[in-house]
């Protein structure tokens, strides 16, 4: 075999790396990681063809211009951290002078962190309003054995974590549904905050809104301040699902009466289609087992695929 050139070696230490598995957030992006890494690749292909380097100079893989991007990604510095529950924390990250992540409703960023010296990336929702100007603040669960867990876990005030985005979102429309009923588990609830938001800010908007919001225990609910003060709308109703929770005698009484105990199972989600004033748009968001259930127990209640859409 011939021994490779020196040329040679410095070329296949540029080419792009493959992303492994767990770079992947699996959230369906536009572009993916993979769809990077194939445009990368070709960008190398076309440069060593024409023995080239300076074609390579094109993107970087980070950008410290604090736009978000969804190629490429930018450096946000946490402001803030606030446990929720004993699992689930609010962090706030600073946007230069007032400026906002323009994000239209329920769309969700992606987060890279690196464990061990394995690259991971997790999609989440931002649940502070798209506009807002300065900062933005996401809504994590933490999980015992999870490898992000860990990463996100380590941060405080100050520290320095990379996003890109934005991606998905729901296209909201005001007043082009008469009814919405969200559907969701645990922090599921994040990409509903900003549409629920945008509703009782537009004095114009009259949509109906029916939150059924899924959790183990009445601690565990979060945000309990902030969805108490949606729920004084006149056009807004939250329920409660809480699966391990066996009596309400013990929940505070303004939330007894609308306060269901066990799962959310095939008759309530029927009771609560029937319940609603229209034939309602269903949005769902919780664990792919969550979102699978609720299709179908809807499906049973008589909402088409066409009327659901899941985050």
């Amino acid at each position: 075999l011939q021994a490779m050139s020196g040329s040679e070696q410095e070329w296949l230490a540029l080419r792009p790396q493959e992303p492994s598995p767990s770079q992947c957030c699996g959230g369906g992006c536009k572009p993916c990681v993979y769809d990077v890494y194939e445009k990368e690749l070709a960008r190398w292909e076309r440069a060593k063809a024409m023995q080239d380097k300076s074609l390579l100079m094109g993107e970087k893989e980070q950008s410290n211009n604090s736009e978000l991007n969804p190629d490429t990604f930018t450096a946000f510095s946490v402001s803030s951290v606030e446990q929720l529950t004993e699992d689930t924390y609010q962090y706030k990250f600073e946007l230069p002078g007032n400026s906002s992540l323009r994000l239209s409703l329920g769309q969700h960023i992606v987060l890279r962190g690196v464990v061990n010296g394995l690259e991971v990336q997790r999609a989440y929702t931002p649940i502070s309003p798209g506009n807002a100007e300065g900062y933005f603040e996401v809504l994590i669960k933490c999980y015992e054995a999870g490898l992000m867990s860990q990463y996100i876990k380590t941060w405080k005030r100050g520290d320095v974590v990379f996003w890109r985005g934005p991606f998905g979102g729901f296209p909201y429309q005001p007043n082009k549904h008469g009814e919405l009923l969200m559907l969701a588990s645990g922090t599921g609830l994040a990409p509903m905050i900003p549409i629920l938001r945008s509703i009782t800010d537009d004095e114009e908007d009259e949509t109906f809104v029916t939150l059924v919001a899924c959790f183990p225990t009445f601690d565990k609910i979060y945000l309990k301040p902030l969805l108490q003060d949606l729920a004084r709308y006149w056009n807004i109703r939250i329920f409660y699902v809480l699966s391990q929770e066996t009596s309400l005698e013990k929940l505070p009484w303004s939330y007894q009466e609308n306060t269901y105990t066990g799962r959310l199972n095939e008759d309530l989600t029927k009771t609560i289609v029937n319940s609603c004033r229209r034939k309602p748009f269903v949005l769902i968001c919780g664990s792919s087992t969550f979102n699978e259930d609720m299709s179908r127990y809807l499906k049973a209640a008589g909402i088409e695929e066409n009327s659901c859409f899941v985050f």
